[in-house]
């Protein structure tokens, strides 16, 4: 639902003051598949794992340049919070050259786009066209803060703003109980729901018995992705597969944490119990479906 609020009286409701100082920016630098396979652990988790999304009062960003992508984590406590302007991005606003992905990863919460408020539920999300000058973001309740998981990817034209709920989206059943890949998939933001420029977003659900998501692998090399682990229980965790069918690599993962995913590379993993993840990604086409298979005997 769409709710009408300007930006005055939802700080005066809420008690809160915009904070535009508790930003983080991180810049990567993209990788070829013959440098991936001289790391060790550590490099790998350096280069692909983004570890630390949500703190709080704080607005956390990880440029990659795959694709010139963006994920990051916004967790408003005790204050309304807005994304800065990163020097890196050379733009005016954040959204200047850029359209934006919100999915909502806990307590209720509120997000303000040019004076417009949105209402976002636990799994629900929003897209915010290329040319919003200001974003607000702010939690109901601060017992109970919102958590919001973001994706960024350059854009080349304006569409309008819009709120998915979990019931305008796109939901196919996929895979087995016996190949323990028993799964649910979300589709927030596709073309099939919404226009974009190139940014796609959603959510798969694992199944209870299932453990592992998208096999068998694919790669796209007309596009990128990242993946979002959460509703990992506190003592599990996620085995994330990643490199070149013939030389794969693997990161393991904690709750609420995200990692990068080259055109070159399956995306792929293994859970020490069923799980949820996001999966966004951006590139050069909006065909969800265009994916090179990778046969699960051929994976070395």
């Amino acid at each position: 639902m769409m709710i009408f609020v300007p930006i005055t009286t939802q700080l005066k409701t809420t008690n809160n003051y915009i904070d535009k100082m508790k930003n983080h920016f991180e810049s990567r630098h993209a990788l070829g598949p013959e440098e991936v396979k001289e790391m060790n652990t550590s490099q790998l988790r350096n280069k692909f794992l983004i570890e630390d999304l949500f703190k709080e009062d704080s607005v956390r960003m990880t440029l990659s340049h795959y694709d010139r992508y963006i994920a990051g984590g916004v967790m408003p406590v005790t204050k309304s919070l807005t994304i800065s302007n990163p020097e890196n991005l050379k733009a005016g606003y954040f959204l200047e050259r850029r359209e934006l992905g919100i999915i909502n990863v806990a307590g209720k919460g509120t997000v303000i786009a040019d004076g417009i408020a949105y209402e976002l539920e636990y799994k629900e999300a929003l897209y915010i066209g290329q040319g919003t000058k200001e974003i607000v973001f702010s939690s109901i309740d601060s017992k109970q803060p919102a958590k919001f998981y973001l994706n960024s990817a350059p854009a080349h034209r304006s569409f309008p703003t819009r709120k998915v709920s979990r019931t305008d989206a796109e939901v196919v059943e996929l895979g087995s109980a016996s190949s323990s890949n028993h799964r649910i998939i979300n589709k927030l933001i596709v073309n099939s729901i919404l226009p974009t420029c190139q940014l796609q977003m959603g959510m798969t659900e694992l199944k209870s018995g299932s453990v592992w998501n998208t096999m068998p692998a694919h790669v796209h090399d007309r596009r990128m992705e990242v993946y979002f682990y959460f509703e990992v229980p506190e003592d599990q965790s996620v085995c994330h597969f990643m490199g070149e069918p013939e030389e794969t690599r693997h990161i393991w993962i904690q709750n609420e944490q995200a990692v990068i995913s080259p055109n070159w590379s399956i995306h792929s993993g293994a859970g020490t119990t069923n799980y949820t993840f996001i999966w966004g990604m951006a590139g050069e086409n909006l065909d969800y479906g265009d994916m090179d298979h990778c046969a699960i005997t051929e994976l070395r």
